[in-house]
């Protein structure tokens, strides 16, 4: 059978345009399948496991997790004015149960995901204690501020505990955050720093006794979210076997058998 060029121009447009539409449908479906996007305000002491939780999650469930991190108490106060987050990852408990009470995170949603410890670094790993803190060649310790970081009380209760906390006072520097306390120490504007042991962990950091109350990491869906589903499938992860592991390799201890539902 022949075909006239003219017949063959057309059928040829006709295979280009079948082709396009193909090809139109199938990135559709790809982006529409990775389209939706969780967004998870996060304590900074989750830095060093959000690349991995986000992978881990993404490759299950074809959703793309974006992670704002930042202080505890400044998220809070991030979603009580509006800021669109889904869901809540809470260095302390009470940010996430004050939220919940007024109405900013689903109470039924709220549970505790992980227990937290606090670690000491200096960059010549030369401190191992928290007494050699006070010695005379330490200028300047970096804690995250007690105000707004769940560590940064658990630090100060810590050093109270050991007898060190006014004996300290003139030498410390507060970061707003663990990450922010780390970076002082990094930088060699801090001789050392005391801070959330997942930033440590892997760097040749201590850990330190628990002469604090415990730190009870909390997770809640955001009141406002319009992907409650997804938000509770997070958190779900987050508490399942797989989640629970990546927490436990970046320096996070499982939840108490007594805490969260």
């Amino acid at each position: 059978m022949l075909f006239s060029p003219s017949s063959l121009s057309n059928l040829s447009v006709s295979l280009s345009s079948c082709i396009s539409k193909f090809l139109v449908i199938v990135v559709l479906t790809i982006t529409s399948s990775y389209a939706t996007t969780l967004t998870v305000a996060a304590a900074a002491d989750l830095i060093q496991a959000q690349p991995e939780l986000a992978a881990t999650f993404e490759k299950r469930s074809h959703v793309r997790v974006v992670f704002s991190p930042g202080a505890s108490g400044e998220l809070a106060r991030q979603i009580e004015n509006g800021a669109p987050f889904d869901v809540f990852l809470s260095a302390n408990e009470k940010y996430v149960t004050d939220l919940s009470a007024r109405g900013f995170v689903l109470p039924a949603s709220v549970v505790v995901y992980a227990q937290g410890r606090l670690g000491l670094w200096s960059k010549e790993n030369n401190i191992r204690t928290v007494n050699e803190l006070g010695k005379t060649n330490v200028r300047i310790v970096a804690l995250p501020n007690p105000r707004f970081a769940p560590y940064g009380l658990a630090a100060q209760q810590l050093l109270e505990a050991e007898g060190l906390w006014s004996r300290l006072q003139p030498k410390i520097v507060l970061g707003e955050n663990v990450s922010q306390a780390m970076q002082f120490a990094e930088t060699g504007n801090a001789d050392a720093v005391i801070t959330s042991w997942t930033l440590v962990v892997q760097r040749g950091g201590v850990l330190l006794p628990a002469k604090h109350a415990p730190i009870l990491q909390a997770a809640g869906i955001v009141a406002r979210t319009r992907q409650f589903d997804l938000a509770s499938r997070f958190i779900e992860f987050l508490r399942g076997s797989e989640g629970q592991a990546i927490l436990s390799r970046h320096g996070l201890m499982a939840p108490p058998a007594t805490a969260g539902r």
